[in-house]
């Protein structure tokens, strides 16, 4: 029966991948030095990441992919020696390779077309390029007229090699294309027929190249199977200068193999073990309310047990957590591509500064936060740093910088992106706003009003339409995938000196510790994060504004209140009580309070995504399932405190949110 190799294309994918964004960042440190000390073991790097690609792709099949990267890999070749110095042209041009390489393995990947115009440009440039600069395409001579170097290679795979994907005649062809090459077979593994099996590897070889390459040049053709084989390399007539490179052994009845110490781990998989534990969570609210009703015999022994099921449950949590936490370097790792292109193409210089990168998120954060933040730097490169002539005209360096910085803050990740750029001037930001009618002429905002009008849908400063800005499509829809995240955007700008935007994020959307409260015969969490303090206010601190709003005097400020049972349009209880409490949170710096009738206690919640399972629901974070079987929605606070905010300003009106009385989802239906 033949093996079916579709098996092993995901893990070639998601290989291959890494190692493009490997490269990328190996190419972009280099050209940054201009080939002036270009690292052998960089170099030795990149033509690996392209070598295992090409291996793979003969493998499987995929005939443009492997050519283009041969193309590449001859390329590299006097790169590697050092023929061919690897100036900005250069890694250019390699840069735009690893583009053409993300292409093709887009395109096999999910069977779709790649742009063959831009891909042959490419190939003919790498093709061309050597020789334009005097260096030899190919160092590898094989005319049979000169007397070349010769090396003995004893070439052993294990047993299993094909469960791996891996063919051993293509590396034998690989192998001829160095020089000249004699193969004999090793026929001692062989079994009898009775004993064969033809998914087993049990052939071996002795091999005779005569090629003028290096012994890391026939290493290289081995590396994708260096550790499903012996191989012993050795120069022809002189001592051995290798030993064996891969000293795991194997025979017919069985393997012996030496273990990776990381394993991939599918997103699908790790979901599940995520609702495992939600489902544990869940439980043991369940039990905590099941011991509360029960007598006082067998309570103890009970109490004990729910202690330890919830000290193994909380280690249980962590590490599933741990599992899914990902370093933000992740997806800052795609940005100084981002920079080198756009500023190429705006005639910019600029340097980015990033820290923090190991930093960690929980991988669906880090997902769903990748398009905002690359839109947000691509925006400070667009609008905030000056040319080199304006920012020299300012007495700055022509040079721009962007720092990129990352770090915890309790239970959130704090992202800002900051230039020393030009920063938002508020004159023209006005004068904008009114010319659209969001704001009257004459109108007396705040800084931090102005800075927020850049938020509104459609909004743009910019006077011509290019590729990068004027559509008015942009910070509107990156806050709002923010906000959908459970995050916040603020901003701090100095007109000439520059602009940060500080980005706080979540550290996981699976499961949160809140605070249940009651509102009428409605129960809601409240994300402790966002908790301040909650109170019981005196008559005297809790004034009501002529247009009805109500404001509570609270630490020597004035915040608003939200009143949840007109938001929600929530039905009262019938046990009203004489003196309703005040939650009063926090978010993007604001605080508001919320008015509930009473507090059900601390607890942790499993996330049940609204958009998902329902629909998505304004003023709602998410929903979740409380012990006894009930749906309770956990409130985006966020949300509430930003449509408090801008009703104060009269952007938008602070009445009942439309649409929110209806029948809750069921638990079925949130799973």
């Amino acid at each position: 029966m033949a093996i079916d190799l579709r098996q092993f294309h995901q893990t070639f994918f998601d290989e291959s991948q890494e190692g493009l964004a490997v490269m990328e960042a190996l190419l972009l440190e280099m050209e940054c030095q201009n080939g002036r000390s270009s690292d052998p073991d960089a170099l030795n790097s990149i033509f690996r990441v392209v070598h295992s690609i090409k291996g793979g792709s003969g493998t499987f099949g995929f005939g443009w992919l492997a050519d283009f990267s041969h193309t590449l890999e001859t390329f590299l070749e006097p790169v590697r020696t050092g023929e061919c110095l690897l100036d900005r042209a250069v890694a250019g041009l390699l840069l735009r390779s690893v583009d053409c390489l993300h292409s093709l393995l887009e395109g096999v990947r999910h069977d779709k077309p790649v742009n063959n115009a831009a891909i042959e440009e490419v190939v003919a440039q790498l093709e061309t390029l050597p020789q334009a600069t005097g260096t030899p395409a190919n160092v590898a001579a094989k005319d049979p007229g000169t007397a070349l170097p010769g090396w003995h290679i004893r070439f052993i795979p294990n047993v299993s090699l094909f469960e791996s994907g891996n063919d051993p005649l293509r590396i034998l062809r690989e192998l001829a294309e160095l020089g000249t090459l004699q193969v004999r077979a090793d026929l001692t593994r062989l079994p009898s027929w009775d004993n064969f099996n033809p998914e087993k590897c049990y052939l071996g070889w002795d091999l005779e190249l005569r090629a003028a390459c290096t012994h890391e040049a026939i290493q290289e053709v081995f590396a994708w199977v260096v550790d499903d084989c012996e191989i012993i390399i050795e120069a022809l007539d002189s001592p051995p200068i290798v030993a064996v490179m891969a000293a795991t052994t194997e025979t017919a009845g069985g393997a012996v193999r030496t273990h990776s110490t990381s394993i991939r781990v599918s997103t699908e998989k790790m979901d599940a073990l995520v609702d495992i534990v939600g489902e544990l969570v869940i439980t043991q609210t369940i039990l905590n309310q099941t011991v509360a009703q029960l007598g006082p015999d067998n309570l103890p022994r009970l109490a004990a047990g729910l202690a330890q099921l919830e000290r193994n449950l909380r280690q249980l949590q962590e590490d599933v957590m741990r599992i899914r936490m990902l370093p933000v370097g992740f997806i800052f790792s795609r940005l100084p591509r981002l920079v080198r292109d756009v500023g190429e193409q705006l005639g910019k210089k600029v340097n980015l500064l990033i820290s923090g990168e190991a930093t960690e998120l929980d991988k669906s954060v880090i997902e769903r936060i990748s398009d905002p933040l690359l839109h947000m730097v691509r925006n400070s490169l667009d609008h905030g740093i000056e040319s080199p002539a304006e920012r020299l005209a300012a007495g700055k360096p022509e040079t721009g910088q962007i720092r990129l910085a990352a770090h915890q803050r309790g239970g959130n990740v704090i992202v800002e992106i900051e230039d020393d750029g030009r920063g938002l001037v508020l004159d023209k930001i006005l004068a904008r706003a009114v010319e659209r009618g969001l704001i009257p002429a004459g109108a007396e905002l705040t800084t931090e009003q102005a800075h927020e009008l850049i938020f509104q849908p459609g909004f743009t400063t910019t006077d011509s339409v290019s590729d990068l800005s004027g559509r008015g499509v942009g910070l509107d829809v990156v806050r709002n995938n923010i906000y959908a995240l459970g995050g916040n955007v603020d901003i701090d700008s100095q007109v000439g000196r520059g602009t940060r935007f500080s980005i706080r994020l979540p550290l996981t959307l699976a499961i949160l510790d809140g605070l249940g409260v009651e509102v009428g015969q409605q129960t809601y969490i409240v994300p402790l994060a966002n908790i301040t303090e909650s109170l019981r206010p005196t008559p005297e601190n809790v004034h009501r504004l002529p247009g009805g709003e109500e404001i509570l005097a609270f630490r020597q400020e004035h915040i608003p209140l939200i009143r949840l049972t007109r938001l929600f349009q929530t039905t009262a209880r019938n046990d009203v009580t004489p003196q309703e409490i005040i939650v009063v949170v926090e978010a993007n710096g604001r605080h508001a309070g919320l008015i509930v009738d009473d507090l059900l206690g601390q607890q942790q919640v499993v996330i049940k995504s609204l958009d998902a399972h329902y629909r998505r629901v304004d003023g709602i974070a998410a929903a979740t399932i409380l012990g006894d079987g009930t749906v309770a929605f956990i409130l985006d606070v966020a949300n509430l405190v930003r449509r408090t905010s801008a009703a104060a300003r009269g952007l938008e009106g602070h009445g009942p949110i439309r649409g929110q009385r209806h029948a809750l989802p069921s638990r079925a239906a949130l799973h």
